[in-house]
């Protein structure tokens, strides 16, 4: 990681993290706010890493046999009450629509804070055989909660996501899918992201409302805070009984089928700022980066600098990379700030005695480590650093996660724990909503999971003296 501090309007991380997040999504051009409080402007840069994250993660969604649809942005208020408990974890955020046209509509509409609904009156009319079954769809949208605070990328009002839904002839059908799905989300994160994450599943009290389980992935961030970064969510037949929805079996008997539901959003972006950048600003994951690599000609006055730096970049564009060329007038320090800030992977330096020599310099963003590369080898160079600065942006923030897990016997050791090193506490817990609530009374912290990969810490919770059932992540979260 680059230590020397080359811009002075971020505010170092060290001093104040909230500060330092929102310099960076301000700075590196990521976002604006609007006249709205909690609705932002996402600006072409921070819209264009969105872009990346959509158009890899469709893919993979394909691979599950997804298809995309779109749902109406407004649900009538009586398609909202019909699910008892879900209509009662999102009615304080719902935004309503009253007037029309200049007149009073008869029946309020809702702004969608989520679509289970309409997902479910839309099944209602067309399932009828267990032949269409499963039905596997996603949808790429904007939700609207009306939340009482804000943050950009991790808490707006209106903000973009992918909900999927599913249906299945089988419960067994259904959770599969809905951990198959945690388990694209999870790959994502590591593969693509360079986030490594904790898997496992959330309890009663933080799983979805309306859900019979909930499973989620959580990452820790550079301040060792959490962040849920994905979520998935087995509805059973809760959801298909309240709606109506049936078909007929193998058996010729009407039954109810069983559900999922599954989700991430823009606050994947937060999360990849907060886990990967330093105090010159962003540090971009090359999978999903606007600019993967940029191309710095270095004394471009002189003859044949411009042309050289416009062959490499037409090479590298050939060969499939998002790459800009900097021929702009800006000193070469202007630049090389300017794009450190940005958080671009690969900076590509060419000068006059590069040119000369056949080669260039590769400067990784991650680490600032350079290497002087033949021209002759440049497209697989660049692959090569590419992938060397994922892999160290991987084994950074996993040694981060790795080092801030504490193991904790007594409540009194789990606060003095969080409150000396942050990060994540596992203890052993009875299960019980009375101990999971004293936790966040006395020690501040929420349960971030029930890991999949589970431990024996001991026999009994160290909140109620109780015998323990599982073991427990929990940590203080965005």
């Amino acid at each position: 990681m680059a230590k020397e501090k080359k811009v002075e309007q971020i505010t170092d991380m060290e001093v104040d993290f909230g500060q330092w997040f929102t310099d960076v999504c301000t700075k590196a051009q990521l976002i604006d706010y609007s006249s709205i409080k909690g609705v932002f402007i996402y600006r072409p840069y921070g819209y264009a890493i969105w872009e990346n994250i959509q158009a890899i993660m469709d893919k993979e969604f394909k691979k599950q046999g997804v298809e995309n649809v779109y749902m109406p942005l407004l649900i009538p208020e009586s398609l909202l009450q019909k699910e008892k408990d879900h209509v009662e974890g999102f009615a304080p955020e719902c935004a309503w629509v009253t007037m029309g046209g200049g007149e009073k509509l008869e029946e309020r509409y809702a702004i969608r804070p989520t679509s289970e609904t309409l997902f479910c009156e839309h099944w209602a009319n067309v399932l009828q055989t267990h032949r269409q079954l499963p039905m596997k769809y996603n949808q790429w949208c904007s939700v609207l909660r009306w939340e009482k605070t804000s943050r950009p990328f991790l808490r707006h009002r209106e903000f973009l996501w992918q909900e999927g839904h599913t249906i299945h002839a089988t419960a067994e059908e259904a959770r599969d899918f809905t951990e198959t799905m945690l388990n694209v989300y999870a790959d994502f994160c590591e593969n693509v992201l360079a986030m490594p994450v904790t898997r496992g599943q959330k309890t009663d009290k933080e799983k979805f409302n309306g859900a019979e389980a909930t499973y989620t992935i959580e990452c820790m961030m550079h301040d060792r805070k959490a962040l849920q970064a994905g979520t998935s969510h087995y509805f059973g037949d809760g959801f298909a009984k309240a709606f109506g929805i049936e078909f007929t079996d193998k058996n010729n008997q009407k039954v109810p089928p069983h559900e999922t539901s599954w989700g991430v959003s823009t606050r994947l972006i937060g999360g990849i700022i907060m886990t990967h950048g330093d105090n010159n600003g962003l540090v971009l994951p090359p999978k999903i980066a606007p600019i993967q690599a940029v191309i710095l000609p270095i004394a471009q006055h002189k003859p044949g600098v411009l042309e050289g730096a416009e062959a490499i970049k037409n090479r590298l564009v050939e060969a499939g990379f998002r790459v800009k060329l900097d021929d702009s007038d800006n000193s070469m320090g202007w630049k090389c700030a300017e794009y450190e800030m940005k958080g671009v992977p690969l900076r590509v330096e060419c000068g006059p005695r590069d040119l000369e020599n056949g080669q260039v310099v590769l400067v990784r963003r991650n680490d600032g480590e350079k290497t002087v590369v033949a021209l002759e080898d440049l497209e697989k160079a660049v692959a090569e650093q590419l992938e060397l600065v994922h892999q160290g942006m991987f084994a950074r923030a996993k040694k981060n996660l790795d080092d801030h897990i504490y193991e904790a016997h007594s409540l009194e050791e789990a606060k003095e724990l969080q409150e000396k090193n942050g990060g994540f506490i596992k203890t052993m817990w009875c299960g019980e909503l009375e101990c999971e609530l004293k936790m966040k009374e006395v020690a501040g912290m929420s349960s971030r999971c029930m890991p999949f990969a589970q431990e024996n810490l001991g026999d009994v919770c160290p909140i109620c003296g109780k015998r323990a059932k599982k073991m427990i992540l929990w940590g203080v979260a965005y």
